[in-house]
């Protein structure tokens, strides 16, 4: 599933986003060798602080899977303030229907674990279907994407090639960058669907979101041998009802246990 957060919701998601720089510290620096500035873990830049829009991909258990972010190109963005080098001296594109894309990265370890039911391509596919819906819907025509040569590659193996590319590609840490051109039709977002074989809505329900981050920071604040009953109660159930009323009894002592949390803050 695909969150959208931006300027009005982000304070409902910080935990979301969190995760979210720290992922982007693990394949951008870590893993890319990218110039990027990490902190305590987490990897954020200026751009962070301009209210742009993350497309976040989460798993069934609400982990970050998957993100990426917009910014509109009227304003500052990476190609103009940070990858000139691309453009050639050439003007850059700046227009209330033409967003930049970039920071796209997909949790690959998290995704091959043996208890994973998501594939990297499946989130791959999914989080590019996001961003293209996401854009159709505010009425954004192109999408300029700043990516590595593997990425464009993946964009045209997933049927989401773009129709061109700004300037020339450079050299940034350990790998290249350069600047691809989508249009946001519905033609693109189809084949995108067809080829991941994506049906129904992909997009999450924030409050359905929210609640579920609420309910895990509760049973986060339980004590670890209280946690372990309730999973062994869970475990031990024999039928539905049993099963249901375990789940709700660990519901209950999550939340007196954040409750009591609330007071001693």
């Amino acid at each position: 599933m695909i969150l959208v957060i931006d300027a009005l919701n982000r304070d409902r998601f910080q935990s979301v986003i969190d995760d979210m720089f720290q992922l982007r510290a693990r394949v951008f620096k870590d893993r890319m060798g990218w110039d990027v500035s990490v902190e305590d873990g987490r990897e954020s830049d200026l751009f962070d602080n301009l209210d742009p829009v993350y497309l976040v991909a989460l798993n069934d258990e609400y982990d970050v899977i998957g993100c990426n972010r917009m910014l509109q190109t009227t304003g500052p963005h990476m190609l103009t303030d940070v990858f000139q080098d691309i453009l050639c001296g050439e003007p850059s594109l700046r227009s209330a229907t033409i967003w930049e894309n970039t920071r796209f990265c997909i949790d690959t370890e998290r995704l091959k674990h043996p208890d994973s039911t998501r594939s990297v391509s499946s989130t791959a596919c999914e989080l590019m279907a996001g961003i293209a819906e996401y854009a159709y819907d505010s009425g954004i025509t192109d999408v300029i994407s700043v990516v590595d040569p593997a990425m464009d590659r993946i964009l045209k193996r997933c049927d989401n090639a773009p129709y061109g590319y700004l300037g020339k590609t450079v050299q940034m840490g350990k790998t290249k960058a350069l600047a691809a051109l989508s249009d946001i039709t519905e033609e693109r977002i189809a084949r995108i669907r067809n080829f991941a074989g994506i049906t129904g809505n992909i997009f999450a329900d924030e409050d359905e979101v929210a609640e579920a981050l609420a309910a895990r920071a509760a049973e986060e604040m339980m004590s670890p041998d209280l946690r372990d009953y309730c999973d062994e109660q869970i475990a031990a159930a024999t039928t539905e009802h049993e099963k249901r009323a375990a789940l709700a009894l660990r519901a209950a002592l999550a939340q007196t246990s954040r409750s009591r949390s609330d007071i001693r803050a």
